[in-house]
């Protein structure tokens, strides 16, 4: 038997270990957000040349661009498309424009364009628009007979996106819960998925945590840094970083209500490198911090202390910045990559750089 060096010795207990640190080529778990509310983003095709010199290997979309879409086939990029919530009362109430919806926007593309998933509506379950979340799931369904009608419901899935305000308590992360005044609503939406398989879409963003509690110990929480951690008063858990404790609270209001099977997945997550005056919390250091340490915690598949051992998909928001977006001036300060396809600042994406990992010895 040959003998090893330390060096192969190291190397090989070290891939028993964490068998997905190899290297970032192929890391379905990360994604990202692909905003058009701007007027000045690189054509779909640099784009698309872009994503495959990174490890990103999924890309939501708020709507279903035909030239982005098109530009993506044959990258073997996962895309997410998406119904706006102004198409939810005709998608629900008749089935001819489901049909037609899934045939110009789905079929037409696939296979060559990799659609994965339907988002139908954005935070709808946290308006205030009563009618529009009774809408949701008859919308849902409608989209799904079509896709099983093309013998495609088994490989797009069909969600919808969800805002922590879903939630009304979260913390402790054991504690999460939805609100009672939609549970109706939310157990027939919940049904639906678990019979599909569809994943809980939801959008947790540390930065608003720390923007209504600025203290360095919770800055320093949210951005996976050194803390002290937060103890779970429900189960004793010690929570190091406020990322696990929000999807945390998101998977304990779905076993509350009893859909364990129901996987969560991460729509939309980031945090502004730069913002107005009066802004706590947008920085450079602060963005890279965020988003380079949180694609460090998923590629280590650590998982959160609810969800052990894997990671959850995580798309982060943004690929660009998006300049026509209203609101305050960190709205238009999330993205990772400029018009000029330069990067805002580096968090281990591109295939050519290193990878980052947390520190895990």
């Amino acid at each position: 038997m040959p003998t090893l060096s330390h060096a192969s010795i190291f190397f090989f207990f070290f891939s028993l270990l964490f068998p997905s640190l190899h290297f970032a080529n192929s890391q379905s778990f990360i994604g990202i957000n692909y905003g058009q509310v701007a007027n000045n983003l690189p054509p779909p095709e640099a784009t698309a040349k872009l994503l495959k010199s990174t490890s990103i290997e999924k890309v939501r979309l708020y709507g279903a661009d035909p030239g982005i879409i098109k530009a993506l086939a044959n990258t073997g990029i996962g895309i997410v498309i998406g119904a706006a919530n102004g198409d939810i009362p005709a998608l629900a109430s008749d089935p001819n424009f489901a049909a037609q919806w899934v045939n110009s926007n789905v079929i037409a593309y696939y296979p060559a364009s990799k659609i994965i998933l339907i988002t139908v509506g954005n935070e709808v379950m946290s308006s205030t628009d009563k009618n529009l979340m009774s809408q949701l799931l008859p919308a849902m369904q409608n989209v799904q007979n079509v896709l099983n009608a093309a013998s495609l419901g088994g490989k797009i899935k069909v969600s919808t996106v969800h805002s922590m305000a879903v939630l009304t308590q979260s913390d402790p992360p054991s504690s999460g819960a939805f609100d009672p005044a939609t549970s109706d609503t939310m157990r027939g939406l919940l049904e639906f998925q678990r019979n599909t398989g569809s994943p809980f879409a939801i959008n947790p963003y540390p930065f608003f945590a720390y923007q209504s509690d600025p203290r360095p110990e919770t800055l320093a929480y949210c951005l996976f840094q050194p803390n002290s951690g937060r103890v779970d008063s429900g189960n004793n858990i010690k929570y190091m970083n406020m990322f696990d404790a929000q999807v945390d609270a998101v998977r304990s209001a779905l076993n509350a209500m009893g859909f364990k099977e129901v996987e969560i997945v991460v729509a939309e997550t980031g945090w502004p490198y730069s913002g107005d005056a009066n802004e706590v919390g947008p920085s450079i250091e602060n963005a890279k911090a965020y988003n380079g340490n949180l694609i460090a915690h998923l590629r280590s598949m650590v998982g959160t202390p609810l969800m052990p051992g894997k990671s959850v998909d995580t798309y982060i928001f943004a690929l660009y910045d998006e300049n026509l977006k209203p609101g305050p001036g960190s709205e238009r300060a999330f993205g990772l990559f400029k018009p000029d396809l330069s990067m805002t600042y580096d968090v281990s994406l591109s295939k050519s750089s290193p990878v980052r990992f947390e520190s895990i010895f």
